[in-house]
């Protein structure tokens, strides 16, 4: 591609990457680039194949806007984001810079955004890097990846966890360029939440990402990883909607904003496969990591287990009420029958009888709290917990933390939700998702809770150590986050004991090898 320069850049900062020459934009001090591609875009003839590399442009590139998002699910709007987007250049990276001189050798923090897999974009105004690189003094790096069928789909003819590999491509992006920015390719720190924590834990997995970060920090890292089998059953069924079989052949005849709908389809009834696709039925999860055996060869805490993090340091920790903003999302605030607790103890609880011991662990707690303990606990907190466990037990470093601030939106009904990490990390306490759960009006309370937590992080990814003690099997001392921070033993041992055993296995196939679905006849 060529890009011409203009005429004068005046005081607009430019680079010069492996493929060409960007100018950014200043703002607030800092040097900003947006919309850099690091990959060629995913479709036409490279449709669901793995990234490759960007082709060189000559002259200089604009790099003031941001990339179009990939395709989105139709969760909260997003996919009018993909729908509306003019062109199909998916994969990209953006960069905020407190100076970009090759020689600054800056620390470089990597954001990986959540979603449950099927929504996402670097571009939602949450994940503005500006506040966290200007006061923590680092490089921040967000960038796209394709989620929902696009992404995860185990689909035939095409490798699997192509969202994986897009994250991947990013890294060896940063790894190549990042210097041309002040960063500095020895000091990368990855972080995620969600989805996105998820995803970090998967890079630990992956022989692929070694050596691409020497950090990590997971934030409520989504603890599903599906089976080939459970993964290939569920693309069949997302093909079938279409009339189509799980082939690249057949799925790219698809327009890319179209196909999200088939995902939404499926999620919308799983309701009915239930006693075949067992817990990510229960919670609609069509998407997640696949343990395929190559791109990602076994599960994150199996990883973790066999020594292959040891030489990373990793910062993990979820927040006390994770399960809270999906049960508001669902209408069950104070709504939660007994049988629905009911059903959620003897779906998600851990062992044959983990149902009695939620009972008898927490026995003042009603429906509504049974309901929320145990699915935050499945989702988000002991599979997150597991990281930093198993990590100590194999010899490697990992700081712990809890947030339990309870977020002053709607009322303080949310608690210390799934979510609320998002805004006070990146410091954007008033804009994208942080209105719902901070309020339009950020107290001061929630700015110095910020600040605490951004301090952190940068110093984390700075030196490794955010300000508090590493977790040992032992103390398991964690950072907690509230009004008047404090380090004390883990605070959820009750859900500790019960899921000490539980090995996170990739969720499985619950019945037989034949597919979902048939495939429509030729």
């Amino acid at each position: 591609m060529t890009v011409a320069a203009s005429e004068s850049s005046g005081a607009q900062p430019e680079v010069r990457t492996a493929a060409g020459a960007l100018r950014g934009s200043r703002e607030a001090g800092l040097s900003v680039f947006r919309g850099i591609p690091f990959a060629e875009p995913p479709v036409g003839a490279l449709r669901f194949a793995a990234p490759r590399p960007v082709r060189s442009w000559d002259g200089v590139r604009p790099a003031v806007s941001y990339g179009p998002p990939p395709p989105q699910a139709g969760a909260f709007g997003m996919d009018a984001l993909s729908q509306d987007a003019a062109d199909d250049d998916w994969l990209t990276v953006n960069v905020w810079s407190p100076e970009p001189d090759p020689g600054a050798g800056v620390p470089v923090m990597v954001w990986i955004y959540g979603g449950a897999y099927v929504i996402g974009a670097s571009s939602l105004p949450e994940y503005d890097g500006g506040r966290l690189a200007r006061d923590g003094g680092v490089v921040v790096v967000t960038f796209n990846y394709r989620v929902g069928i696009e992404g995860f789909a185990q689909i035939e003819g095409a490798p699997a966890n192509r969202g994986l590999l897009d994250q991947v491509a990013a890294l060896e992006w940063v790894r190549d360029n990042i210097r041309a920015f002040g960063g500095d390719p020895d000091r990368v720190t990855v972080f995620g939440e969600s989805a996105g924590a998820g995803s970090v834990a998967a890079l630990l997995a992956m022989p692929r990402a070694a050596g691409l970060f020497r950090r990590a920090v997971a934030q409520s890292a989504q603890g599903t990883f599906f089976s080939a089998a459970l993964a290939a059953d569920i693309a069949a069924a997302c093909a079938s909607e279409l009339g189509l079989r799980p082939t690249v052949a057949d799925l790219s005849t698809v327009a890319p904003a179209r196909l999200p709908a088939a995902g939404d389809a499926v999620a919308a009834k799983m309701d009915q496969w239930v006693e075949r696709w067992g817990q990510a039925a229960h919670r609609s999860i069509p998407f997640s990591p696949v343990v395929d055996g190559d791109v990602l060869p076994v599960t994150p805490w199996q990883a973790l287990a066999d020594g292959a993090g040891r030489d990373v340091e990793l910062l993990v920790g979820h927040n006390r009420d994770e399960q809270r903003l999906f049960t508001a999302l669902d209408g069950l605030l104070g709504e939660v029958t007994q049988e629905q607790a009911q059903t959620a103890l003897r779906v998600f609880a851990p062992g044959p009888d983990g149902a009695r011991g939620y009972r008898d662990g927490f026995p003042a707690a009603g429906p509504d709290e049974l309901y929320e303990l145990v699915n935050s606990d499945w989702l988000f907190r002991m599979p997150t917990l597991h990281l930093a466990q198993r990590q100590t037990a194999a010899g490697g470093r990992a700081h712990v933390y809890e947030l339990t601030w309870p977020a002053p939106g709607m009322g303080g009904a949310l608690g210390a939700c799934h979510g609320l990490d998002v805004p006070l990390v990146f410091g954007n306490l008033s804009s994208g998702q942080a209105a719902m759960l901070i309020g339009e009006d950020p107290s001061q309370e929630a700015e110095t809770l910020s600040a605490h937590i951004r301090a952190a992080w940068t110093a984390f990814a700075t030196h490794g150590d955010p300000g508090w003690p590493a977790y040992d099997t032992e103390q398991r001392l964690v950072q907690l986050f509230d009004t008047r921070p404090a380090v004390t033993a883990y605070p959820e041992d009750t859900s500790r004991l019960l899921w000490q055993d539980h090995t996170f296995p990739a969720l499985p196939l619950k019945a037989g090898r034949d597919p979902a679905v048939t495939a429509p006849r030729e």
